[in-house]
């Protein structure tokens, strides 16, 4: 079968792609002082040839982390290890955006500095979450989050901050985007959804207050590097790390319709089946964000190339993100334009660890592509 319109060229607000199988923000634990190296320049440079990579999730400053082994953008050495990163993939002939994470309350005094409590919308411990520390004897893994403290409403505008700083870093770093995380059940999700959410003040309550944090924090990126150059990353109906949310679609229709306003470049909905159980969007719902936003809409979630091609032949989405297909095959896009079987990914190999499970995936041509 051949999958003529996943290797259609589009313009993504300010970025033209030469194909539309982009690749996912994947979380791969391999930075253990938090700043991205040889490895990650191997890494990054062998999926080049991917329509625009997004990075694995950034913590955009100490405070901001859930995970040890997690690459962050708010030290000099951080923002000159990705700048090395980006250099890589551009003399490939390949995009990247920088993908700004902060957890919230998805964290634990072990990862926090100075053992401080993480932060969240309100005080509610997430049931059932784990984060991944590091223990006193050196080894990892992982943890149950602890109880978190609100966000004093003093505090928001220093966080909107942080993301203004990050995203200036990433500028200098060359990344050709940006795209602001508030998917799977993190900060910026947990004021989203009702059920993490139990505000009194401007930042809970009503969809329009809930949303008033994740949007200035949109603003402050857009601010740095132009609409036409930042997206978001959103997952409606998901139920994880103990959130939930009684408005889901009201919650994903007003933020599409407030991103559209501001001209975002793309709306990055995911649809994972490793958060407990398939998401299934209802019936019409990306119909109707098609009617909201007026940017490139991105969809991931379990996808194949078949499945992908149908996707934005309905004119649903515009461009598919893909995740563990890229771990295991470098050559993604290569492979499903000749058709080619892919390479299992080695589950164990996910975090953590070395090249193993990381650069030595092979090519189709079974060579490697190393760098250093």
């Amino acid at each position: 079968m051949a999958f003529e319109t996943l290797f259609t060229p589009i313009q993504m607000g300010g970025v033209s792609l030469p194909n539309r199988v982009i690749m996912a923000p994947l979380t791969r634990a391999r930075t253990p002082d938090s700043v991205p190296g040889k490895m990650q320049q191997a890494y990054y440079g062998q999926r080049a040839g991917s329509g625009l990579i997004i990075s694995e999730a950034t913590n955009i400053s100490p405070t901001a982390r859930g995970y040890v082994y997690t690459p962050g953008i708010w030290t000099d050495e951080q923002e000159a290890g990705w700048k090395d990163v980006v250099n890589t993939v551009h003399a490939k002939g390949g995009r990247i955006a920088l993908q700004l994470w902060h957890v919230g309350r998805v964290s634990h005094e072990m990862v926090q500095p100075d053992g401080q409590q993480p932060v969240a919308p309100s005080a509610l411990k997430g049931e059932g979450a784990q984060c991944f520390v590091e223990f006193e004897d050196g080894t990892a893994g992982q943890h149950p989050t602890s109880t978190p403290r609100a966000l004093e409403t003093e505090e928001i505008p220093g966080i909107v901050d942080d993301y203004r700083k990050a995203a200036v870093r990433a500028k200098r770093a060359g990344f050709d985007m940006v795209e602001v995380h508030a998917a799977n059940a993190y900060l910026l999700n947990q004021f989203l959804a009702t059920g993490t959410n139990k505000r009194t003040d401007q930042y809970g309550g009503s969809v329009e207050n809930r949303a008033r944090f994740p949007l200035e924090v949109i603003d402050a990126v857009i601010e740095v590097y132009g609409a036409d150059r930042v997206g978001i990353r959103m997952t409606p109906f998901i139920e994880l790390f103990g959130l939930t949310d009684d408005e889901p679609k009201e919650m994903a229709f007003y933020m599409a319709e407030q991103l559209s306003k501001r001209g975002l470049a793309y709306l990055h909905l995911n649809e994972p089946n490793w958060a407990g159980g398939d998401i299934h969007f209802p019936d019409g719902f990306r119909e109707q964000m098609r009617e909201r936003f007026s940017g490139s809409l991105i969809y991931c979630g379990n996808y194949d190339a078949e499945h992908a091609e149908a996707r934005i032949k309905d004119k649903t989405a515009d461009v598919i993100a893909f995740g563990r297909p890229y771990i295991a095959n470098p050559d993604l896009p290569e492979r499903f334009r000749v058709n080619a079987p892919l390479t299992e990914p080695n589950h164990d190999t996910f975090y953590g660890g070395d090249e193993k499970g990381y650069t030595d995936y092979p090519f189709m041509d079974n060579g490697y592509d190393r760098i250093g």
